[in-house]
């Protein structure tokens, strides 16, 4: 079985990092995609914007958070 680990994108890139899999619906602020390094990029599996901006790093809503993501990508998996 592959090992999946995750990585904030402003990390380095490493050579043991394996495939690299970018989830963010915009381009991260000031790096470029030679920096990145990445393999794929799924803006379709990251919340909507105004899911984030509704959610605002409120650990509060952090399950309600989780319910409505999990309806986004359901919903984006019947597209």
């Amino acid at each position: 079985m592959s090992k999946i680990q995750t990585k904030r994108v402003y990390e380095k890139a490493d050579r043991n990092d394996g495939y690299r899999v970018l989830v963010d619906r915009v381009w991260p602020r000031g790096i470029s995609k030679e920096k990145m390094k990445a393999d794929l990029w799924l803006k379709e599996a990251a919340p909507s914007s105004d899911l984030r901006k509704w959610f605002n790093h409120d650990q509060s809503k952090w399950e309600k958070f989780k319910s409505r993501y999990f309806e986004e990508l359901d919903s984006n998996s019947e597209r």
